[in-house]
């Protein structure tokens, strides 16, 4: 993988201060402050650093991160190469502060957000983030019931190192929940969901394979084609581009809809409205109307745009933004790239710039992994 890979790192200095005081949590000043007067040390810092050790010898990483205990002490003792995108302006860091830096970082289209903290500040992280941006937990809080934490600080970085590599690592939805440390302390458990966020899962398909699991192909196609159809079929507010090749005509066939195999159609509201459509229509469509591209890969070199479907011009692919492509591959066939990324080639060396990076790959039903797109 050799485009940057840019790592976001935010740290809750405070995370996990009241554990060890049986405090039940951390949250708030009277506590932090009741915490730091019996002796309690901030232990986050370290966790984090136990993750980003794992990565200190990739070449092809970019960290981003903010001021002092939030990530630029942590980075700097490692020797990790970093840049701060946000200062603090408090003596004692707030959760404003972790809001206010993931929310620059989102800003600065970072491939994936590395946070150290508990439920609290989980709560913080997706308040911004939503799932517009992956994220991964270091478990450093005294609760940690959000499902967007890996199972220990030493696992995150492990995830990320496959992800600096180029494995498929799968990416799932995960539950943010909190507990009301006020009612907690008084023996009640309110646990309350707060949101989802995406999290890259520490099983990859490469494990998998090693295990003895190898796809079928042409099944694997059918559940693509069946998840993407369903959401279509239940969408009346999108145009949907169906770009060309034979995964993306068995979702047209799903749809019951007629196809150009090797041109690109477009749906709304379940019909066709436009077929074997030009890029100056296409642009006039997706001009008045939200839209979601639909494509594969095309061939063995991983070309996503560029080959057999300039229809998708530079423009039309503006219009219809980054967050709003949907590329649908198997497994296998992204396994068969041995790692090379997939391949943007719009004819603007700009517009790649701002398409690469890592992106989500439908390559199931209801199952992503995330891969490198240059």
């Amino acid at each position: 993988m050799s485009k940057t890979f840019r790592l976001g790192v935010v740290i809750n200095p405070f995370a996990g201060i009241g554990g060890a005081m049986a405090l039940k949590g951390s949250d708030g000043e009277a506590i932090r402050q009741q915490a730091l007067a019996a002796g309690s040390t901030k232990l986050a810092n370290d966790k984090m650093a136990r993750a980003l050790t794992k990565l200190t010898a990739f070449n092809n990483l970019s960290v981003l991160t903010a001021s002092g205990e939030m990530g630029e002490h942590c980075c700097a003792a490692l020797g990790l190469e970093h840049q701060v995108i946000y200062t603090s302006q408090s003596a004692e860091t707030t959760p404003e502060d972790t809001e206010n830096a993931v929310r620059e970082l989102v800003n600065q289209g970072v491939d994936l957000i590395l946070f150290a903290g508990g439920d609290g500040t989980a709560r913080n992280v997706c308040s911004i983030v939503a799932d517009r941006v992956p994220v991964l937990g270091v478990p450093a809080g005294v609760k940690i019931h959000s499902g967007v934490y890996a199972v220990t600080p030493s696992a995150a970085g492990d995830v990320v190192a496959k992800m600096l590599t180029g494995e498929l690592v799968s990416v799932r939805q995960a539950e943010v929940r909190d507990i009301d440390e006020s009612a907690f302390r008084q023996g009640k458990v309110r646990a309350q969901h707060y949101g989802e966020m995406q999290v890259p899962d520490e099983l990859t398909y490469v494990q998998s394979v090693k295990m003895g699991g190898r796809e079928d192909e042409s099944m694997v196609i059918n559940e693509i084609a069946e998840y993407v159809s369903e959401i279509i079929a239940d969408d009346d507010e999108h145009l949907y581009i169906m770009g060309s090749g034979s995964t993306v005509g068995e979702v047209m066939a799903r749809l019951g809809l007629p196809n150009t195999l090797l041109g690109v159609d477009v749906v709304k509201k379940g019909e066709v409205i436009a077929a074997d459509v030009t890029a100056p229509q296409l642009l006039e469509l997706v001009s008045q109307s939200p839209a979601r591209l639909v494509i594969t890969a095309i061939g063995g070199q991983g070309h996503v745009f560029g080959r057999g479907n300039q229809q998708l011009s530079p423009d039309v692919l503006r219009a219809i933004g980054r967050d709003n492509i949907w590329i649908a591959a198997t497994k296998q066939k992204l396994q068969q790239l041995d790692g090379r990324p997939l391949r943007s080639d719009t004819g603007d060396e700009e517009l790649d710039s701002e398409l690469a990076g890592i992106i989500a790959v439908i390559t199931g039903y209801d199952d992503r992994v995330f891969y490198p797109l240059q």
